[in-house]
């Protein structure tokens, strides 16, 4: 059976390499669809969940969590461009809740016109999608 070589990278690392028989990526347009001998392309991601299906491992599900960056789509080959990523169940609330407060802070001390302020937004926006998404077990 044909597969397809997956890489999803974020600016600081490689967050997740291997061969899927499939995948589900969220597009700033909505959910696409990637299986083997897919047309190439490049799509803008979303953010939500990409869902990675592994036949070898009874068709396993694995979730990414993903907020934004580009997919390049190659006919066997996929590699995910992200602006964040994490694996759902490699997400610690106690950490998420130390940057959401870290970062409230942040915006409090800074002027409403001060560009910083856009950084820190974006932090909270990232929390909030791993508060959605992630598979806490504490």
């Amino acid at each position: 059976m044909d597969t397809i070589k997956l890489r999803i990278v974020r600016p600081d690392r490689l967050v997740w390499m291997g061969e899927v028989d499939h995948l589900i990526l969220t597009t700033k347009t909505g959910e696409l669809g990637v299986w083997p001998m897919h047309a190439p392309e490049i799509c803008a991601l979303g953010d939500g969940l990409m869902r990675v299906y592994d036949g070898e491992r009874g068709d396993q599900e694995q979730r990414i969590i993903i907020s934004g960056g580009y997919a390049e789509i190659g006919m066997h080959e996929v590699i995910i461009l992200a602006n964040h990523a994490r694996i759902s169940y490699d997400v610690k609330r106690d950490s998420v809740d130390r940057t959401v407060a870290r970062a409230n802070r942040m915006l409090d001390a800074l002027g409403p016109n001060d560009h910083n302020r856009a950084y820190w937004q974006e932090k909270i926006a990232w929390c909030n999608l791993l508060y959605q998404y992630g598979e806490f077990n504490d």
